[in-house]
């Protein structure tokens, strides 16, 4: 059973556009509320820039983000939009830890976000990260793979993950307050995106439409 909605963030609010539903496979109604789903959501949420962007700013909002591993959608989201050599600035007032449970938090903290190549040899060291192949997607996904910078912003004294903490695993830390200030003087040197987990951003030479995937 398929129950899909497909949720646009506009300029005053968040808007569901669609509800699909389906039963059954890619041949019955199921596979047709998926398709249908994906067409409607890469009309609403997919953003195409026309060249790679040098400085991307996200903001986490609190009330919804409290670990790398769904925050971290900054990065995967933007990823194909950030131009080689570019800074990806993440805005974490409520990031406290890493995982959502504390054996994803541990296995985060003890390999990092490295990229594919570092992973792969963890996996290969690690049998608690091999048994857990979701938590080794995720550092791969987290990860710029060596070609724009992420910095997490965080407040640890008001809990939130400390320099230490966040340069462990491979980032780069700016604390939170003087981030938000240069964000509110410098806005227009920056690409703002308040709600990053709501679409996907790519330039257009490194954006390849599904459609075009499956004709290939």
């Amino acid at each position: 059973m398929w129950i899909l909605t497909v949720m646009e963030s506009t300029a005053d609010e968040v808007v569901q556009r669609g509800l699909f539903v389906g039963q059954g496979r890619s041949d019955e109604s199921g596979g047709a509320a998926f398709r249908a789903a994906t067409e409607l959501a890469a009309a609403c949420n997919i953003h195409l820039v026309d060249e790679p962007l040098t400085r991307v700013v996200c903001w986490l909002d609190p009330a919804e983000f409290h670990s790398t591993w769904l925050g971290n959608k900054a990065i995967y989201r933007t990823r194909m939009a950030m131009a080689d050599g570019g800074e990806l600035v993440v805005l974490a007032p409520g990031v406290s830890r890493f995982g959502e449970d504390p054996h994803v938090d541990a296995l985060i903290r003890r390999h990092g976000y490295r990229g594919t190549a570092a992973t792969s040899d963890a996996l290969g060291a690690d049998p608690e990260l091999a048994a857990s192949l979701g938590a080794a997607a995720h550092l791969v996904h987290g990860s710029s793979e060596g070609r724009f910078d992420i910095v997490y912003c965080t407040d640890p004294a008001s809990g939130g993950l400390t320099r230490d903490e966040i340069e462990s695993v491979g980032f780069r830390w700016r604390p939170l307050a003087p981030e938000l200030a240069r964000l509110e003087r410098d806005r227009g040197a920056s690409t703002f995106i308040d709600k990053p987990a709501l679409g996907l951003w790519a330039s257009r030479d490194r954006f390849v439409p599904i459609s075009r995937q499956h004709a290939t």
